[in-house]
């Protein structure tokens, strides 16, 4: 990154050993990363990771998606808790914090339970971080637009 900060990336995903093709690329991600950059896998603790980020740190997390991928299986309580917690992180640090995130309502409604839940919690939690985040970009055919510059807020419903 341009601004002097060091890096580091917070790698979300699991890996099972077991999943040669997700080793596989894991380890081409690894590869394309520039060397000076620090790793963090998060697959669960990414709130205290953020929190425990300073100044002089740019944390890029990779991806929000993975992140509630992980921590799916949590009632709507301890979900609710776990996005109010995510943040409070995001607002109270003093560390720059790139989010990668997917964009899950552009296709097809899944036609399972666990496919609409991700759905809709990724929406609500893309959503929250959005109105925090400063600047957004979608990123899309390989060009970045300033959703922020270009958009309107949309009520919640």
């Amino acid at each position: 990154m341009g601004s002097g900060e060091s890096v580091l990336y917070g790698a979300t995903s699991q890996v099972d050993p077991t999943d040669q093709e997700w080793l596989a690329r894991v380890e081409q991600h690894r590869q394309r990363r520039p060397q000076g950059w620090g790793l963090l896998e998060v697959p669960v603790a990414l709130p205290e990771t953020i929190e425990g980020a300073g100044a002089g740190v740019c944390l890029l997390v990779d991806s929000l998606g993975t992140w509630l991928a992980n921590l799916l299986e949590q009632d709507g309580a301890a979900w609710q808790q776990t996005c109010d917690r995510l943040v409070a992180s995001l607002e109270q640090t003093s560390a720059q914090v790139i989010l990668v995130a997917e964009e899950v309502g552009w296709g097809v409604v899944p036609p399972y339970p666990l496919g609409r839940l991700f759905c809709d919690r990724m929406g609500q939690l893309t959503r929250r971080v959005g109105a925090i985040a400063q600047p957004v970009y979608l990123v899309t055919a390989g060009y970045a637009v300033d959703v922020r510059q270009l958009g309107h807020p949309v009520p919640k419903s």
